[in-house]
């Protein structure tokens, strides 16, 4: 039985998240249809390393599969791309060990958050990017980005209807980045609740518009309100960036 480690990237704007649902199309659906048919009516079960909401997307989205086929790892990829669609495309294969699996392995994540700041909107950034038209304050939402590094419990920054009981994660690092109209947001931690990043982006929107006090984030964390921090920012500017092991 060989377990082989993938990865892939997509763009989630048709998707439902990465979870395979009822009443609704994922990404991991697809792949598994596809896979199958490539391991010649074998049941393919991929395991992901993140589940991704609605309309989010991934630059590097790590899943796993175990097969007895023994069809090459080249072949494998190039298969696999010839069948999915074009808004999903597998970037490598490689052999894993046993015990490998892309949730359980996974030592942390690095997410990025796009913002399109203009007046108007970017006809190519349409869903890859949130269209933020309030002028921007970037040496702020610098600073205030910081607050966010360490370990917290970061109740406050977690949507209802999570199922985690335990709400500490450990930020290592939360910066940004300008690039004319882009501004990106890059967040890496060992792990991220529900919405968690898209709250922390709304919530730093929001002290950008003079909404929250500045300086308030380790008032907030600490209070472990939910009404206390931000919005949840659009998903659309929302990519799966790394996954490390």
């Amino acid at each position: 039985m060989r377990n082989i480690k993938v990865t892939m990237c997509y763009r989630g704007t048709n998707y439902h998240g990465f979870q395979r649902q009822d009443n609704a199309l994922a990404v991991q659906q697809v792949v598994e249809e596809k896979l199958s048919k490539i391991l010649g009516g074998e049941n393919a079960v991929i395991y992901g390393c993140s589940r991704t909401d609605t309309g989010v997307h991934a630059l590097n989205y790590c899943f796993n599969f175990k097969t007895e086929r023994t069809i090459p790892l080249l072949g494998l990829q190039r298969g696999l791309n010839s069948e999915l669609p074009k808004d999903i495309s597998i970037l490598s294969c490689e052999e894993a060990d046993d015990d490998f699996h892309a949730r359980y392995s996974c030592k942390g994540k690095e997410y990025i958050y796009k913002l399109h700041c203009s007046e108007s909107h970017d006809p190519f950034s349409e869903d890859l990017a949130f269209h933020y038209r309030r002028k921007l304050d970037f040496s702020l939402l610098q600073s205030q980005a910081k607050d966010f590094i360490g370990t917290h419990d970061f109740k406050a920054f977690c949507s209802s209807g999570s199922d985690k009981e335990i709400t500490v994660r450990t930020i290592f690092d939360f910066s940004a980045e300008q690039n004319g109209t882009e501004v990106l947001l890059r967040v890496s931690g060992d792990g991220f609740l529900y919405n968690m990043v898209r709250i922390m982006v709304g919530t730093l929107l929001w002290i950008n518009e003079g909404k929250i006090e500045k300086d308030t984030i380790p008032q907030i964390i600490e209070e472990k309100n939910r009404l206390k921090a931000g919005k949840t920012a659009p998903a659309c500017g929302l990519y799966l960036n790394k996954v490390f092991y």
